[in-house]
């Protein structure tokens, strides 16, 4: 998926110039009506080439020969630059689908286990996966922990860990497990999977015009059907002033008047701008995320997992009112015996070190209660009735103060304690009893503060959003260098916040990995869901983030400015360079009969033959020559819209005058001699 193929490699160029020539039929060409209008020029002038006088004129024949030629090479170039842009999508769509193949599955039954075909695999199903297998398709692991390879699917070539429980719970089918064994339950018919949408996004079949472009798209549709009716009308007013003008000059007069240049170049900036974010192994759902993330003033990012490793394991016990340490570790044994989750786990390996003992035994038969966003905490109701709780400091509190409880006097200075030191403290109850303290340490990911700093620079406000007490939240927040940040968040608080920011006229990113994350994810402009994550999280969000790294979102941010950046500067310079256009066709066509036109012949071009043959060769050539712009993009550097307008306005709309006025009479000074 990362191995990054040459736009200009040998076999895409290949079936770039192939496409360029199908792409010639009718009912393709009509997509794009700027291009389609030339096309129809294209025909109408090598009619004339072979049925002279056909729309009544005299012009000789060579001269409505070259003009088909020209006329037909500026479709092909225009279709060259689609296909060039859809060709690296297809060539990773390949190496996708020799990823894919049939393998076996031990699928799990009322007998015992048994093999099957990973084609035969149904939603909810459940299959065995061992070491040395590979992951018969995209599922949750139920039971179990093992390390998987995902280097088929990502490019990374070292394992990530998938345990049962928490939010780095889905597989991929595809990915094989280099050890231990796992239990997965199958999350998607034959045809669904996640590698079946990746390739299907990735060839661009589904791709649909972004609404930007959609606009763009009228708006030169709507300058083409002007200069349409203009042209049209022009022999009329003409034949008025008993001047004639030639149905071949017409065509030329048209198809420099109408904006080609962006017309054919618009389609591959859109297709380039998905392909840019896919080789940064983000998977985009559409264009449109894409766009959105240009324009993105607000993003919302969870801290665990995102902004800190996520990796809180119990580090210290810490006991509160007159209970001891051995008293607290017991109790949260026993609250830890049945959680899956890394944090519970911890907790039993920190008893282990430190030599503390409890009774396994009082679980047995006890009924495992799974940590909720909405309680923010977990436990086990005993068989003797008595129930155990850890979790959410504040949560905990109010827990033992509806029994009845006292809440000791020191709980809150140590639970700020830690907190302050950027750990996280989970209370431990039984009933209506408070024992103490579990510290959770997690820490900021190194290059955290730099890479909000670059956000700050694109004028883009960063919140975080944990679960986590004020004190912790603001401990990390400022360690991380985030803008603001919500503590003891719940799902729909980040609905709340996104809702808030949208409602203000701003476009929101969310980065999440949970299933808690989903509805956020939906809400957001822009969703990105990890790949480690839950498969609510990545079904929600409209990209995917292979590597799974959160911070990749400001990459992504960037390619969205790019995207647009992009469209934005050809489009100047293809409107700019229409102005040297005028210059050379318009004096060609009347000065014969109003010499008096010779003024605006400012390039002071041989012949009007030469001047429309030159004007046409140049609109033709300037589109290959743009090509590599539209495929690698305008650089993008963190600065204000103002001055990236201003710089865009320079380089590109005097580029866009300049650089016309020169290529036509150096191409005329050739033309001429041959003229």
């Amino acid at each position: 998926m990362n191995q990054k193929k040459s736009a200009l490699s040998r076999e895409i160029m290949q079936n770039a110039i192939k496409e360029s020539f199908l792409k010639l039929d009718p009912r393709v060409m009509i997509r794009n009506p700027i291009m389609f209008v030339v096309e129809v020029g294209f025909i109408i002038t090598l009619l004339l080439t072979f049925v002279p006088g056909a729309f009544g004129g005299a012009t000789p024949r060579w001269f409505n020969l070259v003009v088909s030629v020209i006329l037909l090479f500026t479709v092909l170039f225009a279709n060259f630059a689609e296909a060039l842009a859809e060709g690296r999508g297809k060539a990773q769509a390949d190496s996708l689908k020799r990823t894919k193949k049939e393998i076996t599955a031990n699928k799990i039954t009322g007998n015992g286990v048994k093999t099957v075909s990973s084609t035969d695999l149904r939603k909810g199903d459940v299959v065995l996966v061992s070491q040395g297998e590979s992951i018969p398709g995209d599922g949750e692991v139920i039971e179990g922990l093992a390390s998987v390879d995902e280097s088929a699917i990502t490019g990374e070539s070292a394992p990530v860990i998938k345990e049962a429980g928490g939010d780095f719970s889905s597989v991929t089918g595809g990915t094989r497990v280099i050890s231990d064994q796992i239990k997965v339950r199958i999350t998607s018919d034959p045809g669904e999977s996640f590698l079946d949408r990746m390739i299907s996004l990735v060839e661009g079949a589904k791709r649909q015009k972004t609404p930007n472009e959609i606009a763009l798209t009228t708006v030169l549709t709507s300058l083409t059907l002007i200069f349409l009716i203009v042209v049209v009308t022009l022999p009329f007013f003409g034949a008025y002033l008993n001047i004639e003008i030639e149905v071949p000059m017409l065509v030329a007069l048209l198809v420099c008047l109408i904006p080609t240049t962006i017309g054919g170049l618009l389609s591959a900036i859109g297709i380039a701008g998905m392909d840019r974010v896919t080789r940064f192994n983000v998977l985009a759902m559409s264009g449109k995320a894409v766009e959105a993330a240009g324009d993105i003033n607000t993003i919302i990012l969870d801290k665990t997992g995102t902004i800190t490793y996520g990796n809180r394991m119990a580090s210290e016990f810490i006991p509160v009112g007159t209970e001891t340490v051995a008293d607290v570790a017991e109790w949260a044994a026993i609250s830890s015996v049945k959680d899956e989750t890394p944090e519970g786990r911890s907790v039993l390996e920190l008893i282990k070190q430190q030599g503390l003992s409890y009774e396994a035994g009082l679980a047995d038969g006890g009924e495992f209660v799974e940590f909720k966003a909405e309680t923010r905490m977990s436990g086990i109701d005993l068989k003797d009735g008595r129930k155990v709780r850890k979790g959410a400091v504040d949560a905990i509190k109010k827990w033992v103060a509806a029994q009845g409880g006292a809440v000791p006097a020191d709980l809150d200075k140590n639970s700020d304690s830690v907190a302050s030191a950027g750990g996280t403290p989970l209370a431990v109850a039984v009933d209506n009893r408070i024992y103490g303290i579990i510290y959770l340490k997690d820490t900021v990911k190194p290059g955290m503060r730099e890479r909000f700093e670059q956000m700050r620079q694109m004028g883009i406000k960063s919140i975080m959003c944990t679960g986590d007490n004020p004190l912790t939240a603001a401990t990390i927040a400022r360690e991380a260098g985030v803008d603001d940040f919500i503590a003891e968040s719940k799902p729909e608080d980040k609905i709340a916040v996104i809702r808030r920011e949208q409602a203000q006229g701003k476009l929101v990113a969310m980065t999440g990995d949970g299933t808690n994350d989903a509805p956020a994810l939906a809400q957001a402009d822009v969703g990105i869901a990890m790949n480690s994550g839950t498969v609510a999280a990545k079904e929600a969000a409209n990209m995917v983030d292979l590597d799974s790294d959160p911070s990749k979102i400001i990459e992504v941010v960037a390619i969205g400015k790019q995207l647009l950046m992009t469209r934005g500067a050809l489009t100047t310079f293809s409107i700019a360079n229409d102005i040297a256009k005028y210059f050379a066709i318009i004096p060609a066509l009347f000065m014969i009969a109003i010499p008096e036109m010779d003024v605006l012949n400012v390039m002071k071009l041989g012949s009007p033959m030469s001047a429309i043959i030159s004007a046409l060769i140049f609109n033709a050539i300037i589109i290959p020559l743009l090509i590599p712009l539209s495929m690698k993009g305008v650089a993008y550097k963190p600065v204000s819209s103002a001055r990236l307008l201003s710089r865009n306005l320079f380089v590109y709309g005097m580029g866009g005058v300049i650089v016309p006025f020169a290529g036509i009479k150096i191409i005329d000074l050739l033309v001429h001699l041959w003229v």
